[in-house]
């Protein structure tokens, strides 16, 4: 690339930020132009000046995100790299959803930013991978990924919060990334500079769960103590114990005589609480206080499993790639058909299921190209009973297994058309023969046990060729 025929356009209202990245830029050989103000900025795009944006967000004269859409009906294809002290999940996210290249969070590592510069205006403009490889970057270093309609109202219900200090409940299967949730709302808030104390209730025995919230005398006060001023996340809150909720409620009201050692005062700490299970049939059950639960669900949030955000799939996949290999495994890329694959199994155990599937995928095979027929042996594998595993495996189990490996072993993912009639005979056929087997070639007593009319029977077994015993009919 011939970087003295590329020009950068810097915005931000600070001089020396201005200095430093031309400074940088012009090193590297490039043209720059630099304002501190967002309506130069977009006069030089308007004109057509510039092959890259890189832009603060607070401008004097303009937000730039009130900006950005402008940029892109003007330039759809000039790539944009945001940088912000305002280092939150909604900057992140909203520049994300304007179609930033690259959010770069302020103070940042000039290393990293002529990195991403090289990475914009080296890519292919209308490059599909480029731009999902350039997403998954950005995503990679947010606390939550996904664009989803779901994930969308997740993410605005913890906008409101905070700035709030107000006790949250947050509601979602395992592995749907409720600690993460949980430390989003401690790491934006106003609560950021204290800790962030967690207590997994399920892990710690239950008559242990009070000494380890309110301490064991002296020398040890307990978590509520560690986290004063900060954040206290009670993972699993469905598992406390009668005895520590009623502890817990006293907190929360502010009546728990419990002190800080250090300061005299009670601790003041904002509960962040999350379960798996249902805290309403809890308390049917008599195991949960509903006092409680009216004070920590004062503002719930509720995380969608991932069967019902599929569409978030392959970013999550992408990144998730990208973490793995930031942390030493093999870096990898993933084709569509293998996205695909991923996309119609259930997940059972959510985005962290889906997580430990790419890190394994990545350590074990050799392979650069994860492929559909890597992910169906991986997820074969997964789903195999192992020794000493109970329970019978269900017809809808095995046909989803097979017709995975099916989609699996088509080029694109994609069978030919006719899957349905052609699925439907696979079961027809067996369950005919099976059920004049057992009937020692009755139709009519084939017919009453399958429910069908007996000329539908006569026809179905015509049709799917199904053999009969000699000498019935």
């Amino acid at each position: 690339m011939n970087t003295a025929s590329k020009k950068i356009l810097i915005a931000d209202d600070d001089s020396s930020i201005r200095l430093v990245l031309s400074q940088a830029f012009s090193r590297l050989g490039y043209q720059v132009r630099a304002t501190g103000n967002a309506t130069t900025l977009l006069k030089w795009v308007t004109d057509g000046e510039g092959d890259l944006v890189v832009t603060d967000v607070v401008m004097p004269d303009e937000n730039v995100f009130d900006v950005l859409p402008r940029i892109r009906k003007e330039r759809p294809k000039l790539p944009i790299i945001v940088m912000s002290a305002q280092n939150t999940l909604l900057t992140a996210v909203n520049a994300a959803d304007a179609g930033a290249f690259e959010y770069i969070s302020k103070p940042f590592d000039l290393d990293d930013m002529t990195a991403a510069a090289r990475r914009a205006l080296s890519r292919p403009a209308d490059s599909e991978a480029a731009k999902a490889q350039a997403r998954a970057m950005k995503d990679e270093r947010l606390p939550l990924i996904g664009r989803s309609a779901p994930m969308q109202d997740v993410y605005r219900t913890i906008a409101r919060l905070v700035g709030a200090d107000l006790t949250v409940l947050i509601l979602g299967e395992s592995g749907t990334g409720k600690e993460l949730v949980a430390r989003a709302l401690h790491d934006l808030g106003r609560r950021r500079d204290g800790k962030f104390v967690v207590i997994n209730l399920a892990a710690v025995p239950r008559e242990r769960v009070e000494s380890e919230l309110f301490g064991r005398g002296e020398g040890d006060p307990g978590k509520l103590v560690e986290a004063d001023g900060g954040t206290l996340f009670l993972d699993e809150i469905g598992d406390m114990p009668l005895d520590a909720q009623s502890r817990l409620l006293r907190v929360i009201d502010g009546a728990e005589p419990a002190l800080n050692p250090r300061t005299g005062r009670k601790p003041n700490v904002r509960v962040i609480a999350a379960t798996n299970r249902d805290l309403r049939g809890l308390i049917r059950q008599g195991l949960f206080r509903e006092d409680l639960f009216f004070r920590l669900n004062v503002a719930p949030i509720r995380l969608p499993p991932l069967r019902d955000r599929t569409e978030d799939i392959p970013d999550l996949a992408r990144s998730f790639l990208l973490r793995a290999a930031r942390e030493g495994l093999p870096s990898k890329t993933i084709d569509q058909s293998a996205l695909e694959r991923l996309k119609i199994h259930p997940w059972p155990g959510n985005v962290r299921e889906l997580e430990n599937l790419i890190r394994r995928v990545c350590a074990l095979y050799g392979e650069d190209l994860i492929s559909a027929r890597i992910v169906e042996r991986e997820l074969a594998e997964q789903s195999a009973p192992q020794p000493g595993e109970e329970g019978p495996i269900t017809l809808s189990t095995l046909v989803e297994r097979h017709l995975a490996a099916h989609f699996a072993e088509q080029p694109d993912g994609v069978p030919p058309v006719g899957l349905y009639d052609r699925v439907l005979e696979e079961v027809e056929r067996p369950l005919i023969r099976l059920t004049l087997a057992a009937t020692r070639g009755n139709q009519v007593r084939a017919a009453e046990i399958l429910g069908l009319n007996r000329n539908t029977l006569r026809k179905k077994i015509s049709d799917l060729g199904v053999e009969l015993a000699r000498g019935k009919k």
